[in-house]
This record gives structure tokens, C-alpha cells and sequence, in this order.
């Protein structure tokens, strides 16, 4: 398909595969490609259905990448990383006669687009549009092999219709506790209507009003609405989820700092899926890493929960419930700590300080409810991690109100503090400050007791503080002298038979926040009655689009007035709010859901709408979802085969990815238990950065290292740094310019030739060349240069060459299944040394037909370009992979190292069929100068490794 280029220097053949000539080879194949659907995977049923293709009915293959924002910036060289790691994979298996779907879409909803919008007026949808189209563009210079009939979009009408059909199925279900699973809320309904499930308040269901009955119910919802604390950042115009914010408690774009507000909003129930969501990590082929990261945000705990009864407390709030890991250490209580923002604070304060108040515990103020207003400001004004940091300074205020410990009937002092969040467990905590270091400090500012509850090990110092290690049960009754363990159990029987608790296990993980104060988002489709309740919109409506507006920023409220609402820019299309439809009961006037769902809505599910994304009627057509993600053996999870993507997504999209597909299993809308069952963290591609002495960055292009660790932007030293790409450092590289210079298939082998696909590497352009000398070789080995013609022969191949051929397509297989990439371009190349040493005049078939297969993953216009002109009329796409010949992968003879009392002595060489006495008598030899004549006590031989000689 390739016709001569030249540039004109005397020096070069006119037909040297150069970056030209490249170009010419790879734009052609990419366009036989897409009128050819090489690339399309059938469904067993559909309109993609094909009984006629090549792999129908074949073993199937689903393969994954994390699919991108298509920011304006476009690609750099880091993100094609593991798109390309995957289409090698991909490419491999399709030809080792797998039907594989590999396809890719486009996260398209985001803040950086309606950004730009509010900065520009642009319509975010133009904005997305433009961006992906140059995405495309990109991939496809890259011979990404993707099934492009199954594309998709987040931001398609066609798409976010059934991401607000999933919503509603949530919103329309309920998690029933005793079977571990959601089911229909219909179904909560009827138990409820027939008697079956008690009311909360005992009355009869036929008894309630419909707006109480609706009450009900909507508290059972697995998507319901919550008056709660939220992070709120101004700086974005919305509130972000707990994963969204920093450790530093700012938000994860922008870095925006981030402030609790209390705000009605839209919640998924994750919580409720906790234990499902860990245990089923140990069915899952994911890294370790990623694993621990869930375990870890989950948090599940084991403990009991503990009532203190308040003296003297208003109705109502006598009774503050707190969570405790360790309640064996009950005894040492000696204080406790609620939340600023707690809802029983109010509810606690008495008009005046009891008697004998402590000054230090006052905080100043005349009054109990003086000091907790200020006290309250005070912690208003910190971000959680500021609250939470070990290493600040312990600061709290008294309420004035005392609990009893329920162990021993101490009256113990109530405080507030911002060290303990009203967002975690109860929003309370008992202080134990023995066992507890955080507690010992504050103990200390404002001089409580401490009392401690376990014996510290002999080697804990006698002027330590607080002792967080195991050791027997002291000063707590009839647990001392007990074990942790033990005196848990004890502690927990005790409080269940006197009512003071119970035992429990709670979760770090909270509900899901999903709502988002923007535009730029999947509406919901719910519209609220004259109760102000929500209501599904029946599936006939949907789409709910969105509508056009003028301004697209949302307006903040001032973070000072926790009384003041944001303003979301939806809510100012007052014709598009305020709608009259019938649902069912005549034409009513209903007011929209004026916040839409984050961006980790459409990523919660798009693997299933790639398997049938013409689908109207369905989410998915049940055969094609069984067929690419149902379980293949008992036990299987099922899900995508393969998805690969990095690390940073590990409690985000892939924690809420796995509870939307769980709440889908329990409803029967899919098979598979799990949406990925095996999981791969690519590496990422960094650069060095320079800087010149007035610190400014320097185009990295044009730096030179002269000397040893010395580099120099013209005559001028620069000194280096390494990390990100970015156009502020002036280091970025995009593959349009590797694709420019070398060539899309020299840009993919380097890639993927850098080092291990998991591992992290700096980009080098230098390198690239390497790349390049190998597929010039290959080229070389089946074109002339001089003529274009073919060079191969059907010469006979020498056995040496064959034998390393066989080697070469065993290992290539091996390293490809296992995605050691790298290490499978190295034996290529191997083979591709050896071969051009032996054809001077021509290359044989007998490798240059394997070598072509073989090179197909990872260059794959080069290999189809080969492949033609080696007289094959079909694409090389499906062309089997070559598999080696056992007989060819026996050594003629093995080397053995010799031990002479443990140490090396020598080697011997002996051929790979001799029996053990032959391999002593050579071994022996081969070290009788360290034997001197001695006889050996023994000689032990291990057939294949060793052998070692003991005098």
C-alpha cells in the first residue's frame, strides 16, 4: 500500500522505511481498517451480530482502558500508555483466535469544560465535542484497534438516558439486611401494607396519610435525600464527595480549600453494601495495592456501640450513643468528646456553669452557651484534616453537662472538641486518655483524670503515657486480668444483658454525596410535588435533558452564613424547573431536581453499554451481557476481562463502579456479580524538567547533556528535575509529533519496549531512535531498498536460526499473555540480529512469514504492510499467531555449575540428554585441580540445575 518517499538525500535508499514512508503505510492501513470493520467484535445477538465473522462463536476476550476526559489539551506521550499496552494484548489474542471487544468512549462530563464555559460563554457541549473528535483523531493515528461502531460518550443524550435509568432503579429499590441485597421497593411497600414489616411508630400502614407512608419509604431508599454535613467548595460552586477532597482537605481539582456546610442533598446508600464490597475483594485478580486502598476506605470496625445517659438532660437527649473499638477499656472513661456540630449540643448546654467548674474548661466565656457559639466558630473555620492532625494543639470547651458512665455510675465531664467530626461513627466519642494518646494529651490540657485499663508491657517506660499496646485487663472489675480479646467479649455480653449496649460494627466508608451544584451534568430525573418529596419520573420520560442556559456559573452562597443556599445554574430555567406533566393522576405542576450527578456517574457503568450501545429499549440485551461479562465457572464474579487504568482511581470510580453493578445483580438487570474481574495499574511516563538560574523552565528539547550529570540549554547550565509532563515545565511531548518524526509503530514499540507496563519511567525522545533501527531492520529483511521488491526467499532456514525462531515465538507468547512487553520486543529483536546476519541474499520464508505475525501487536501497519506484500490477501490481523514447535524447544546440551564445598569451582557443559554418571564424571573434572586428588565424601547431582561436590 506503500508507495516510494524520499527527502531528497543522496545518502538514503529511496525506499527506507523512514518516518515518511511510515506515515504513507500507516494512514493507508488505518483507513482499510475502517472500511473493512477489521476491528469489529459480533455480539451473539443485535444488530452487532455477525454469524459470518471470522471469530464468531470463538472464545471471547473483553478488554478495558479507563476511558479519558477529552481535555483541550489533547493527548501527551503518558496517556496512550496502557491504550497501547492493551491493543497489543488485544491484537495478539484476536490472532491467537479469541473474539475480542476492545472499545473505548469518552468521560465527557466535568468541570473544566463548563469552566471554560463560564469564562468564555461556550457552550460546554461544543467545547466536548471539539475535544473528543481531536481524541479520535489522535487514536486513530495511533492503530488503536477499537471496536468504533460501540464508541461512546457520557455527555450523549442516548448515553446519560440510561445512566438516569440506573439512577431510578436505585432510587426505586431498598436494601434488605436479612438477605444481603436490594429488591424492589414495591416489594418494601407491600410487606409494610400487609403487616408483615412493622411501621417505625406501630401504627397500622393503612392508618398513615400518604405523605407518611411516602416518608416512610423514602427513608428505606438505597438513593435517597439528606439534610448533612457536606463538603462544600466555594471555589468550584458545588460540593464534592469525602474521595474528592485532599488529605490536605482541599478539593482534587483545583485544589480549592474545602469547608463543612450543612446541605440537602442527594445520597446513594453505599454504606449498606460495606460487607459485600470487602469480602468480594478476595474474588477479585486485582493488585494488592488497590485492594488494601478499599479495604482501608471502607474501614469496617468491630466493636460496641455504648449508651451514656446525660444528668439532668432535656427530653430527649439523655442519652449519648457513641461507637468504641476497644469498649474493654470502659473502666478508664474519664471524659467525653462530641462533634461542634453534634446534634444533641444544644439540647446538653445548662444556663450556668455547674459548680466548681474548671477555669481552663470555660474557654473564657460567662456562660456554657457563650463558650460553645465561639467554640463552634472557632471549628468552623478548619478543614477536616486540619481538625483531625496529630500533632495540633488539643482544644475543646466544656458544656457544662455531665454523662454517667454506664460501668461504674461516674459522672463524667461532656466536652466539645474538632477533633472528633460528626461525620464519622456517632459524632461522639468516650475518652479513654490510658489508652489513647490523642485523649491523653487533651486530658492533660484541661486536667482530667486518666485511668488506665490495660497493663503496659514490661518494657513500657514508667514515665510513658498512654499505652496503646495488648496486655491484661487492670482497674476495670470483674474483666481484670482478662486479654483484649477476651474482656471484649466479656464487656459487650455485660452491656447487651443490662440494656447500656450493644455490640456492632461500623464503617470509615460514608454515603455516597451525588449531587453537584453545576450544569454540566446528567439532570436528575426527579421532579418534587406541592410536599416537596421527590418522585421518579416514569421510564417513558426519559431522557431528561438538559435544557439551554444563558449563564452557565453557579452562584456561591457566602461561606460565612450557614444559612445562605448556592444557586445552581439549572434553577435559573425557570420554564425547564417548572414543569406540568401527568403521572399518572392527571396533569399536576411539578418543580425539577435542579442539582445534577457528579462525573462518576456515567463511569459507573459504562462497561455495560459498550456490549450494546444501539440498544433503545434496553440497558442491555441480557444474551450480550452474559455472553462478553457473565461468570465462566462457579464461583466466577464475571465482568470485564481485563481493565486497565491507573491507581489514583482506586476509591473513586472503582468502588462506586462495583456498588452500582452489585445493585443491578440483586435486581436480575445483569449476571455478573463484579463489573471488572481483573484489574491492571499502569505505569505512568514522566519527564525531566530544566530550569536555568533564574529558576524558569527551559524547553527540555533543547537541552544537552555535555558532561557527566551536567546539562546545558545552549551555552547556559540547567539544572533538572522529574516529574509530571505539563506545559508550564516545557516538557510535554505529544505523540502527533513522535507520530511526525518516527511514526505511529516506532512510537508504539518504544512505549512499550521502556519497561515494565506497571512501572513508572521518564520519557526520553533521544531513545526513540532505537525503536526505529529495529522495524528499519525488519523492513530491510523483506524489502529491497534499491528496487522495493520482496527479498524473501524460499531458501531453506539453518538450524541454529529455527531453532532460535521457536525460542523467540514461545517466549514472545508467554510475555505478551503476562503483558511483560518490553521483554517480548527484546527477543524480536533478538531474532531480528540473528536474521540479518544470514540474509545477505534474501531472508527465507520460513522467518520472515513468523516474524511478521509476530511484530503485528505492537507495529501493527508495518506487519500488515509485510504481510501483503508477502503475497497474503487477508488482513494480519487474523492471522494466526505463530506457535513454536516443541521439538525446537529442547536444548542440545545444559551447563551446569560445580560446587566444591558450597562455592562455584567451574562450569561443565554436557548435552541436554546426558544421564547423571556422564554429568559427575564432567563435573568432577571440570573441577579436579579444587579436589586435589581428595575423595569426595559426596556428589550430589540435581538434573538440570547443579552439582555439587562436598570433600
Amino acid at each position: 500500500m506503500s508507495e516510494a518517499v524520499t527527502d531528497g538525500a543522496v545518502d538514503i535508499p529511496p525506499y527506507r522505511y523512514t518516518a515518511a514512508m511510515a506515515a504513507d503505510i500507516e494512514a493507508c492501513w488505518q483507513d482499510y481498517w475502517s472500511e473493512q470493520g477489521t476491528f469489529h467484535a459480533p455480539n451473539p445477538t443485535g444488530p452487532l451480530s455477525d454469524p459470518n465473522h471470522p471469530r464468531a462463536g470463538a472464545p471471547k476476550l473483553y478488554v478495558m482502558d479507563m476511558f479519558p476526559y477529552p481535555s483541550g489539551a489533547g493527548l501527551h506521550v503518558g496517556h496512550p500508555l496502557g491504550y497501547i499496552g492493551t491493543d497489543c494484548y488485544t491484537r495478539y489474542f484476536r490472532m491467537a483466535g479469541y473474539n475480542v471487544l476492545h472499545p473505548m468512549g469518552f468521560d465527557s462530563f466535568g468541570l473544566p469544560a463548563e469552566q471554560y464555559a463560564v469564562q468564555t460563554g461556550t457552550h460546554p457541549r461544543t467545547t466536548t465535542e471539539a475535544n473528543i473528535e481531536r481524541y479520535r483523531s489522535q487514536l486513530r493515528r495511533l492503530g488503536l484497534a477499537y471496536d468504533d461502531r460501540r464508541s461512546v460518550a457520557t455527555t450523549d443524550t442516548d448515553f446519560y438516558h440510561w445512566t438516569q435509568w440506573i439512577f431510578l432503579q436505585i432510587f426505586n429499590s431498598w436494601f434488605d439486611a436479612e438477605q444481603q441485597k436490594a429488591r424492589p421497593i414495591e416489594e418494601l411497600i407491600e410487606a409494610f401494607s400487609a403487616g408483615t414489616r412493622p411501621t417505625p411508630d406501630g401504627r397500622d400502614w393503612a392508618e398513615l396519610s400518604a405523605t407518611e407512608q411516602r416518608k416512610i419509604i423514602d427513608e428505606h431508599r438505597l438513593a435517597y435525600i439528606s439534610e448533612a454535613p457536606v463538603n462544600w467548595c466555594p471555589g468550584l460552586g458545588t460540593v464534592l464527595a469525602n474521595e474528592e477532597v485532599t488529605p490536605d482537605g482541599r478539593s482534587e481539582r483545583g485544589n480549592f480549600p474545602v469547608f463543612k456546610r450543612s446541605l440537602r442533598q442527594w445520597m446513594m446508600r453505599i454504606t449498606a453494601y460495606g460487607d459485600r464490597l470487602l469480602d468480594d475483594l478476595d474474588r477479585l485478580d486485582w493488585p494488592d495495592k488497590v485492594k488494601s486502598m478499599q479495604r482501608n476506605w471502607i474501614g469496617r470496625s468491630r466493636g460496641a456501640h455504648v449508651d451514656f445517659g446525660v444528668e439532668g438532660g432535656a427530653p430527649g437527649s439523655n442519652t449519648i450513643r457513641v461507637f468504641t473499638t476497644r469498649p474493654d477499656t470502659l473502666f478508664g472513661a474519664t471524659y467525653m468528646v462530641l462533634a461542634p456540630e453534634h446534634a444533641l449540643v444544644d439540647s446538653l448546654v445548662p444556663a450556668a456553669w455547674p459548680d466548681g467548674t474548671n477555669e481552663k474548661w470555660t474557654g473564657g466565656a460567662r456562660t456554657p452557651a457563650e463558650a460553645v457559639a465561639a467554640y463552634r466558630a472557632f471549628a468552623a473555620s478548619k478543614t477536616d484534616v486540619e481538625r483531625q492532625a496529630d500533632a495540633k494543639e488539643k482544644t475543646g470547651v466544656f458544656t457544662g453537662a455531665y454523662a454517667t458512665n454506664p460501668v461504674d455510675g461516674r459522672s463524667i465531664p461532656v466536652f466539645i472538641a474538632d477533633y472528633v467530626l460528626a461525620g464519622y461513627g456517632t459524632g461522639a466519642i468516650m475518652a479513654v486518655p490510658g489508652q489513647d494518646e490523642r485523649d491523653w494529651e487533651f486530658a492533660e490540657v484541661f486536667e482530667l483524670p486518666i485511668i488506665r485499663t490495660v497493663q503496659p508491657s514490661a518494657d513500657f517506660p514508667e514515665d510513658g503515657k498512654a499505652y496503646t499496646g495488648d496486655g491484661p485487663a487492670i482497674n476495670s472489675s470483674f474483666l481484670n486480668g482478662l486479654g483484649v480479646a477476651e474482656a471484649k467479649a466479656a464487656i459487650i455480653d455485660w452491656l447487651e444483658e443490662k440494656g447500656h449496649g450493644v455490640g456492632a460494627i461500623t464503617y470509615r466508608l460514608r454515603d455516597w454525596l451525588f449531587s453537584r451544584q453545576r450544569y454540566w451534568g446528567e439532570p436528575f430525573p426527579i421532579v418534587y410535588d406541592e410536599t416537596g418529596m421527590p418522585i421518579g419520573l416514569p421510564e417513558s420520560m426519559l431522557p431528561v435533558v438538559l435544557p439551554e442556559v444563558e449563564d452557565f456559573s453557579p452562584r456561591t452562597f457566602d461561606i460565612d452564613d450557614a444559612s445562605s443556599m448556592p444557586e445552581t445554574p439549572l434553577s435559573r430555567a425557570k420554564e425547564w424547573v417548572e414543569v406540568t406533566l401527568d403521572l399518572g393522576d392527571g396533569p399536576k405542576t411539578y418543580t425539577r431536581e435542579t442539582n445534577v450527578m457528579p462525573q462518576w456517574a456515567g463511569s459507573s457503568w459504562y462497561e455495560l453499554r459498550y456490549l450494546d450501545p444501539a440498544n433503545a429499549s434496553k440497558l442491555v440485551d441480557p444474551q450480550n451481557e452474559r455472553y462478553w461479562m457473565g461468570p465462566q465457572t462457579p464461583g466466577d464474579v464475571g465482568g470485564v476481562d481485563l481493565y486497565v487504568g491507573g491507581v489514583e482511581h482506586a476509591v473513586l470510580h472503582l468502588l462506586y463502579a462495583r456498588f452500582w453493578h452489585k445493585v443491578l445483580f440483586d435486581r436480575g438487570f445483569v449476571s455478573s456479580e463484579e463489573p471488572f474481574r481483573k484489574l491492571f495499574n499502569q505505569g505512568y511516563i514522566q519527564a525531566y524538567a530544566y530550569k536555568d538560574a533564574r529558576g524558569v523552565y527551559v524547553d527540555a528539547e533543547k537541552v544537552e547533556e555535555r558532561q557527566s550529570g551536567k546539562f546545558f540549554y545552549g551555552d547556559q547550565e540547567v539544572s533538572r528535575e522529574y516529574g509530571k509532563m505539563g506545559k508550564s515545565l516545557k516538557n510535554v511531548v505529544t505523540p502527533d509529533e513522535m507520530c511526525e518524526r518516527y511514526g505511529a509503530d516506532t512510537f508504539r514499540v518504544y512505549e512499550m519496549s521502556m519497561g515494565p507496563l506497571d512501572v513508572s519511567r521518564p520519557w526520553d525522545t533521544r531513545a526513540v531512535v532505537g525503536a526505529q533501527r529495529f522495524l528499519q531492520r525488519v523492513w530491510r529483511l523483506v524489502v529491497d531498498e534499491q528496487t522495493d521488491g520482496l527479498r524473501v526467499t524460499d531458501d531453506a532456514l539453518d538450524e541454529d536460526t529455527r531453532r532460535l525462531l521457536h525460542r523467540v515465538i514461545d517466549g514472545v507468547r508467554v510475555d505478551i499473555e503476562e503483558m511483560r512487553f518490553n521483554t517480548a520486543i527484546a527477543k524480536m529483536i533478538e531474532l531480528t540480529n540473528r536474521v540479518t546476519q544470514i540474509s545477505a541474499a534474501g531472508t527465507p520464508r520460513e522467518v520472515a512469514d513468523p516474524l511478521a505475525r509476530l511484530i503485528a501487536p505492537f507495529a501493527p501497519h508495518l506487519a500488515e504492510e509485510l504481510w501483503q506484500r508477502m503475497g497474503h490477501e487477508t488482513s494480519v490481523a487474523y492471522a494466526d499467531f505463530p506457535k513454536a514447535d516443541p521439538a525446537y524447544l529442547v536444548a542440545d546440551s545444559v551447563t551446569y555449575p560445580v560446587q566444591v564445598n558450597g562455592k562455584v569451582r567451574g562450569t561443565v557443559e554436557v548435552p541436554a540428554d546426558a544421564d547423571e554418571d556422564t554429568v559427575r564424571t564432567a563435573a568432577l573434572a571440570a573441577v579436579a585441580e579444587h579436589v586435589a586428588g581428595k575423595t569426595p565424601k559426596k556428589v550430589i547431582f540435581v538434573k538440570g540445575r547443579m552439582v555439587s561436590v562436598v570433600v
